[in-house]
């Protein structure tokens, strides 16, 4: 391949990257004299011209993102010498995420906290022009040397929002299996949610050195998605601030409508995070998702077909409490009882206690007449509070204060 000249003015050179849908090699622009980078489609993607026409208009779409934070297209077209499709890009000189990660297994906070958000905006931008990237991960974030910028590469299987059609058809998912959104994986259309939770994986596996879910096939994987919630990050490395393993977690939301309502809103959540600033509303609180279908069409290992699977309900991913037991609540009276009803339906301490205070009272009542009558006073009182019978006593003194002392001495011992 060194050597090819592509379009008639590209020199292929060394190969930098090799993947299922694509190569990309180092190419000299012998037209404006600069270095590029030359994206070449699979052959086999070539002979379906459905792929090739929506590549090429999303190929349109991407040249005219212009941001610091993107890879610039510079160019698309069909080789008619080779017959392979292309793509010219911006060479930037500098590690994939994936390299970093492969040399240094993960960074300080600070530095991955400045990749995320530099991805944040390179999104953000790509998503107010109306295209979704769908294949957010390490590889496809690379970092140029020169000024420290981050840049998102790629947008060579993105999908234009504003169309309702979709180069991914039943059982086949594109991008790369554990950076896929619950809902690519289940095949399902991929908005810009699906972005943030891929970037969200990236986040995660840049702070930790390890992926949210381990999964030895997609399958897996998308069982794990339903079912789990990945460790926490603070959990793994206690140096990591809570809010920002906040952060992060909510890009992870199952449901899209869980995640951030933008990419600027997942930045500025992360960089708050960073500084021990926490969101508004607790990001752990993860709704379940939608109800789902019987079956869900899964892209098989590498080399077989589709496979399609019974798809589990899904469970909530915490835990709930049980349910309080009921509080037994005192019967409440019933209207329409007689007052004797109510009193003999009421507990005996009440019973009790609702005696000694109408005894009391009568009591007070006649020592208040023996007051008003003065010497010579007499009254019938009770001598004994016990059962229901009410025994009668005849008080009579030539002194009222004598009246008032035996009284008073009655009201003591029957109301006790």
């Amino acid at each position: 391949m060194a050597g090819q000249v592509i379009a008639g003015r590209y020199e292929l050179g060394e190969r930098l990257g090799l993947g299922g849908m694509s190569t990309v090699v180092v190419a000299f622009d012998s037209r404006l004299e600069r270095n590029v980078a030359v994206k070449l489609l699979a052959e086999h993607l070539a002979d379906d011209p459905q792929f090739v026409t929506r590549f090429r208009r999303e190929a349109m779409a991407a040249a005219r993102l212009v941001h610091p934070n993107i890879v610039q297209v510079y160019d698309f077209g069909l080789d008619d010498t080779s017959g392979r499709h292309y793509i010219v890009m911006e060479r930037i000189v500098g590690p994939s995420g994936a390299q970093v990660l492969r040399d240094r297994e993960r960074l300080p906070v600070d530095e991955a906290v400045d990749w995320i958000a530099q991805g944040c905006r390179g999104l953000e931008y790509a998503h107010r022009h109306g295209l979704v990237h769908r294949d957010v991960k390490p590889g496809n974030l690379l970092l140029s040397e020169g000024d420290g910028t981050v840049k998102l590469a790629d947008f060579g299987i993105a999908k234009l929002s504003s169309e309702e059609s979709s180069i991914t058809q039943i059982g086949s998912v594109l991008g790369t299996a554990a950076y896929l959104a619950p809902e690519q994986a289940a095949g399902e259309e991929a908005g810009p949610a699906a972005d943030l939770y891929g970037l969200g994986v990236v986040a995660y596996q840049l702070l930790s050195g390890r992926l949210p879910y381990e999964a030895q096939s997609l399958t897996e994987l998308a069982l794990k998605q339903q079912r789990e919630v990945p460790a926490p990050l603070h959990h793994l490395d206690p140096t990591i601030p809570v809010a920002l393993s906040v952060a992060v977690e909510r890009a992870l939301a199952l449901s899209p409508r869980r995640r951030y309502e933008s990419a600027e809103a997942m930045r500025q959540a992360v960089l708050d995070g960073a500084r021990g600033i926490g969101p508004d509303e607790d990001a752990t609180h993860i709704a379940a998702a939608d109800a789902t279908s019987a079956t869900t069409v899964l892209p098989g290992e590498p080399g077989t077909g589709p496979m399609v699977v019974p798809r589990a309900p899904r469970a909530p991913r915490q835990p709930t409490a049980a349910p309080a037991p009921p509080v037994a609540y005192p019967e409440q009276p019933q209207r329409g009882r007689t007052r004797r009803e109510r009193e003999r339906a009421a507990p005996a301490p009440r019973r009790r206690r609702r005696r000694r205070g109408a005894l009391r009272r009568m009591f007070t009542t006649l020592l208040l007449l023996a007051l008003l009558a003065g010497a010579g006073a007499a009254a019938y009182v009770a001598t004994s509070s016990t059962g229901n019978s009410v025994q009668l006593r005849n008080v009579v003194h030539d002194r009222a204060n004598q009246v008032v002392d035996d009284l008073t001495q009655l009201i003591d011992d029957n109301t006790q």
